[in-house]
């Protein structure tokens, strides 16, 4: 494995100046209590965590516009007004949401930046990021508000919103719907919501018994045996902890992408997921420099909405993905040779393709 360049220092964010304590914004009007039954797709452990959001406006809005809107649409979205708990005492296997109106956490800041100089801040992210969301001490992310929002107003008179949505309550379709409708309450008071949210997730519940109709390779561990050509080496998750990290960003332009289907092969008509999808998995086993008949996985979210039956309601905003996994050997040798590339690229796009039908 090639030694990486050491990582160059990102441009600190300068502190938060909180102008007021953090509130607690409960639904302004009475919503029902009792608990919501979470589907096991939305209380994996790997999603045991908030999504963020960030989002940088010219022109701030009132605080008191901001929660008096939130108030309002928490009122439809009253999950996200309560509060997880395990539905066992002691066994963190299950949980459930305490809808008990409790209120999503509203906290105040300021901040010596303008607009344009945040984004020139933003070319790399760094840890600095998070001192635009505000810090919930707790002992587990059970204690932590299932939506957490900090208003962060800037020196031009210019407004970061940085949102924290849990997780197990929504997936990126379901808290980009949220994130719709307080914006929709926030510019139109009075209006309805277009899209009325679906709370229930019992149509997702498991068999009981269960039945295993398929093998899942995206939820199984390669052998650790050393005589096992198709495992990945045992020292290779050691060797990856003791690179540096650094976090990147990269943009890939309609004619990068364009770039990258002309040298797939003419009677392969693939889509632009696919091609970045292979050209990723491809450039992450040359840096790896594994032996040719080790597997490697890729692993990515296959919403699921609309391929049940019955299909998920609109307006459904828990978790609706589950985890494509395509899977083939390195075949290091064609890796490395260009004249081959283009069959290569075929055989991932067609496995990628293949895993993305069969979920």
């Amino acid at each position: 494995m090639k030694t990486p360049l050491p990582p160059q220092p990102s441009p600190e964010l300068p502190d938060c100046s909180y102008t007021a304590p953090s509130s607690l914004i409960r639904p302004s009007s009475p919503t029902p209590t009792g608990t919501l039954y979470l589907s096991n797709l939305d209380d994996q452990h790997f999603l045991r965590f908030s999504i963020k959001y960030l989002y940088l406006f010219e022109t701030s809005v009132p605080s008191d516009t901001l929660k008096r809107s939130l108030s309002r649409v928490l009122i439809d979205y009253y999950p996200l007004a309560g509060r997880l708990r395990t539905s066992c005492p002691g066994d963190d296997r299950k949980l459930e949401v305490d809808c008990n109106g409790e209120g999503a956490l509203f906290a105040e800041a300021s901040m010596d930046l303008t607009a344009e100089e945040v984004l020139g801040l933003a070319r790399r992210p760094n840890r600095s990021w998070r001192k635009l969301l505000y810090r919930v001490e707790g002992q587990s992310f059970l204690n932590v508000p299932p939506l957490v929002v900090q208003a962060t107003n800037l020196r031009c008179g210019g407004m970061i919103l940085c949102t924290a949505i849990c997780h197990c309550l929504c997936d990126g379709i379901g808290s980009s719907q949220f994130l719709r409708a307080w914006a929709h309450l926030t510019s139109k008071p009075h209006a309805d919501l277009t899209l009325q949210p679906i709370h229930s997730r019992h149509v997702l519940r498991p068999c009981d018994p269960p039945k295993i109709q398929s093998v899942h390779p995206q939820y199984a561990r390669h052998p650790s045996r050393h005589n096992d050509g198709n495992a990945p080496p045992a020292d290779l998750h050691r060797q990856l902890q003791c690179q540096p990290l650094v976090p990147v960003s990269l943009t890939f332009t309609p004619s990068d992408v364009v770039q990258l289907k002309r040298r797939c092969v003419r009677s392969v008509k693939c889509t632009t997921f696919e091609v970045l999808a292979a050209h990723t998995w491809r450039s992450w086993v040359r840096l790896l420099g594994l032996g040719s008949s080790v597997n490697i996985k890729l692993l990515f979210s296959v919403n699921i909405r609309q391929r049940l039956s019955p299909q998920l309601q609109p307006g459904f905003y828990g978790n609706g993905f589950v985890l494509g996994c395509a899977c083939t050997t390195v075949m290091s040798g064609d890796i490395y040779s260009s004249s081959i590339f283009l069959n290569y690229i075929r055989d991932l796009i067609y496995i990628v393709t293949r895993s993305n039908k069969n979920v």
